[in-house]
């Protein structure tokens, strides 16, 4: 009998992502459509004008966050991802502008259409969490 590997089990989903390269690609497409698309503007104003450092922490964080190696916490320590992101006043908007960002950069992958699903699906619910961090800190108003 055949066992299917399951997303979320073990390090299935850091595989299925391609791995830490896999996972560059994927934060590089990731800012560069940050850069690029106008909708991302807001966005792209609250990070530094460059994106290096940032770009290997997501790629880090994304490692330990699949299942794979804790790069993130090897690297540059241990982090709370809302609480974190609390000291930006980060609303909705924002918040699904990151997301798709990401969707888009996640469809330029060579991902199993299954795992691209899963993959944007669990990302929602970190970027729920910051946006209600940041409400805390900001008192920024529910929408």
């Amino acid at each position: 009998m055949q066992q299917t590997a399951v997303y979320g089990v073990d390090d299935v989903s850091y595989q299925s992502a391609g791995g830490i390269e896999g996972l560059r690609r994927l934060v590089a497409d990731f800012y560069r459509l940050m850069d690029e698309l106008p909708e991302a503007r807001a966005l792209r104003q609250l990070h530094g004008e460059s994106l290096t450092l940032a770009s290997d922490k997501l790629a880090c964080f994304l490692s330990g966050w699949l299942g794979g190696p804790k790069l993130f916490s090897e690297q540059y320590g241990a982090i709370a991802i809302p609480s974190f992101h609390a000291q930006w006043p980060i609303d909705e908007a924002l918040s699904q502008s990151w997301l798709n960002c990401m969707a888009q950069a996640i469809t330029l992958q060579p991902y199993d259409p299954a795992f691209a699903d899963y993959l944007l699906r669990q990302l929602r619910l970190p970027a729920q969490r910051i946006v209600q961090a940041s409400r805390n800190r900001h008192g920024i108003a529910g929408q």
